[in-house]
């Protein structure tokens, strides 16, 4: 469906490339001839996402980046000018979430996953956007939310990530609008589950919940990386230009069921397995 040069002369900057959903797209990327520049905080797995994309042919760069620190973001995207001369597209993947009853959450266990998601996000954005603004190019922001977020359900067991991700969400909405003028795009894709590597295993802790959540699920299935990769690869590329602002749900439906992703988790007295004992009258 997509011709082998749908990406070419484009460079995009990844966050979250080394691992996950984030390499999976940045494979794909460059197999349709993106240049790829991928930042995380381990260097070892992003050194191997690019030897990956050299190994097939493509261009692909990395640096290690603390997103949630500007001037750690800022000096990222200088080396990622440096190396491509200048980068077009943005993809704001990078993430961190966990289950955990909400009155149990520190403050410091809640701003974690803030400050990666939604401050992160944010740095990144503007620290493109004005440089998109500056040098009348335009410019390309792909951001990754989740469904909590974008279908208005919300989810317990994960309020650090349902905030920040609506924030991101937000964020994605309003700078479409402020920021069209400039020919500066911004798009977000919710995904449902999606097995990946290591948030997998934290969000998903064993068969029996796995098995469960497949079994709820309407399609019985989870997600396939290619499905996400193509959806993603189809809006930063120019058969979506007059796309802006948009959300799309990549979860087989599992939304429309109501309740958020995690409401049912192993943290909730209903998950099979997690025997829930009423308080004891004093």
């Amino acid at each position: 469906m997509f011709q082998k040069d749908l990406l070419k002369d484009r460079a995009i900057f990844l966050t979250g490339g080394g691992s996950g959903l984030g390499r999976s797209m940045a494979l794909r990327f460059a197999e349709l001839g993106a240049r790829m520049f991928v930042v995380g905080r381990r260097e070892e797995p992003l050194k191997e996402t690019c030897d990956e994309i050299r190994r097939t042919g493509g261009a692909a760069a990395y640096a290690t980046c603390d997103v949630r620190d500007p001037s750690s973001v800022e000096a990222a995207a200088s080396t990622a000018d440096q190396q491509f001369g200048r980068i077009d597209t943005l993809v704001n993947n990078a993430a961190g979430n966990f289950m955990a009853r909400t009155e149990s959450l520190s403050p410091n266990a809640f701003n974690a996953v803030v400050g990666i998601v939604l401050n992160g996000s944010f740095h990144c954005t503007q620290a493109f956007g004005k440089r998109w603004i500056s040098q009348k190019l335009g410019g390309n922001v792909l951001n990754i939310v989740t469904t909590y977020a974008a279908a208005n359900c919300g989810s317990g067991f994960v309020v650090p990530s349902a905030c920040a991700k609506a924030g991101v969400l937000a964020m994605t909405t309003s700078l479409a609008v402020e920021w069209a003028k400039h020919h500066i795009r911004l798009n977000a894709i919710a995904p449902g589950p999606f097995p990946t590597e290591g948030a997998w295993s934290r969000m998903i802790p064993s068969k029996e919940y796995e098995k469960h959540s497949r079994d709820k699920h309407p399609m019985k299935r989870f997600g396939r990386h290619e499905e996400l990769t193509n959806l993603a690869a189809f809006l930063i590329s120019d058969m979506a230009e007059y796309i802006n602002g948009e959300c799309v749900v990549i979860d087989g439906g599992q939304w429309l069921r109501g309740a958020g992703e995690f409401t049912i988790s192993p943290c909730s007295p209903t998950t099979p397995g997690n025997r829930w004992k009423p308080p004891r009258k004093k």
